[in-house]
């Protein structure tokens, strides 16, 4: 696990594209925290990371974006999920395919989730600034991403 502090939304999409620099098709990453934490932010980042190059946005009231990019990208919102039934995952599965998924509010798609390459927490640290918690069991994920974030100033 690594936690890194952010100052500003441009420093949690650089933080979020050094994630991204590793990721592969089929690779889920859970993205969790508070209303406001900066998980569309994140998702950004890691989607100019892997060269989408339009418009990002929160799939809240869709549930889910795709995006092209170097890889397919897709973008799951379950904030609106109480809980899943067979049938919303039958409808969410295709997001899986062939792609890397970035899910906000996994908490709501317990039981049906691939699992995770790596979780990420975001929580407020004030006005601008955020914790972001990388939980993944390759230590070679963690050091790319210090790696690719650099100094810190």
């Amino acid at each position: 696990m690594i936690e890194l502090e952010s100052a500003s939304p441009e420093e949690t999409e650089r933080i979020a594209a050094a994630l991204a620099a590793e990721l592969v098709s089929g690779d889920v990453i859970t993205v969790s925290g508070e209303l406001g934490a900066g998980k569309t932010t994140f998702v950004r980042g890691a989607c100019r990371g892997l060269g989408v190059e339009g418009p990002v946005t929160s799939p809240t009231y869709t549930v889910g974006h795709l995006y092209e990019g170097r890889l397919p990208v897709s973008h799951l919102d379950l904030y609106r999920f109480d809980g899943m039934s067979d049938a919303e995952w039958g409808d969410l599965e295709p997001y899986f395919e062939n792609a890397v998924a970035f899910v906000e509010w996994p908490e709501a798609g317990a039981g049906f989730l691939p699992v995770p390459r790596a979780t990420v927490g975001l929580r407020h640290l004030g006005e601008t600034h955020r914790l972001i918690v990388l939980s993944t069991r390759e230590k070679t994920l963690e050091n790319s991403v210090l790696a690719g974030v650099g100094p810190r100033v």
